[in-house]
């Protein structure tokens, strides 16, 4: 990812605990060491771990128990670390919290206003996309296409912007995720179109909250099915 921000400390701890998890350096189920443990092993203050640890629970990787500390929960997709890059990998699950709220609230407007040129312009985006799934391709262009077509089916053009300024950042984690999923069952693509299938019904259908929590679904799995991967 060109022009990235500086990573933070607590990114530079974030990242590298989650290396660690991903290599099984701290197992499923396994204690992490104490705050003043990591604190002096990364050379950094407790503050800083604290901060790290608290993100790695809000991304459901790991969890506090009263009195005994911090465990690891699940352990992200095992090709994780083999598509991005350390510093990378913090900037790719903000971008999807993010997507999750902004694209959320654009399919809720596009099924308020969209008109017949916005369900051919989408319709044809998934078409492309399918065809693409159908041939093993990445086919980052069409599913940025779609969830375009979608946010200027808002009528809002700040939907549109803001997806547009954030192109490189948001293709970076659908190259991601689509590589990832190449590399699992079928099923999985499968999902992944039911997912987005599921979001244009609901905006043909003018149905605002239906296509919000759809839209919000979908990305919150692309999320989850890259980074929280499965309980052992």
């Amino acid at each position: 990812m060109s022009e990235a921000r500086r990573p933070s400390l607590a990114d530079q701890v974030y990242d590298q605990l989650m290396v660690e998890i991903l290599e099984e350096g701290y197992p499923v189920n396994s204690r992490l060491p104490a705050e003043d443990v990591l604190a002096q092993n990364f050379g950094v203050s407790r503050p800083i771990v604290r901060a790290a640890l608290s993100r790695l629970r809000d991304d459901g990787i790991v969890q506090s128990r009263r009195g005994s500390g911090s465990y690891v929960l699940r352990r992200p997709d095992r090709q994780l670390i083999s598509f991005v890059p350390l510093e990378s990998i913090s900037d790719v699950q903000r971008c999807y919290e993010f997507r999750i709220d902004v694209e959320g609230s654009a399919a809720a407007w596009a099924a308020k206003r969209r008109d017949d040129e916005d369900l051919s312009a989408m319709e044809h985006a998934y078409q492309v996309m399918e065809q693409g799934y159908q041939e093993n391709e990445l086919a980052v262009e069409a599913d940025q296409m779609l969830h375009l077509a979608v946010a200027r089916a808002s009528k809002n053009p700040f939907f549109a912007s803001v997806l547009e300024s954030l192109g490189e950042q948001i293709a970076f984690g659908v190259k991601l995720s689509r590589s990832l999923t190449l590399l699992d069952t079928p099923a999985r693509q499968e999902l992944v179109l039911a997912e987005h299938r599921a979001v244009l019904e609901a905006i043909r259908l003018r149905q605002p909250e239906v296509a919000a929590a759809t839209m919000r679904y979908h990305i919150t799995a692309a999320k989850d099915r890259m980074f929280v991967g499965t309980q052992e």
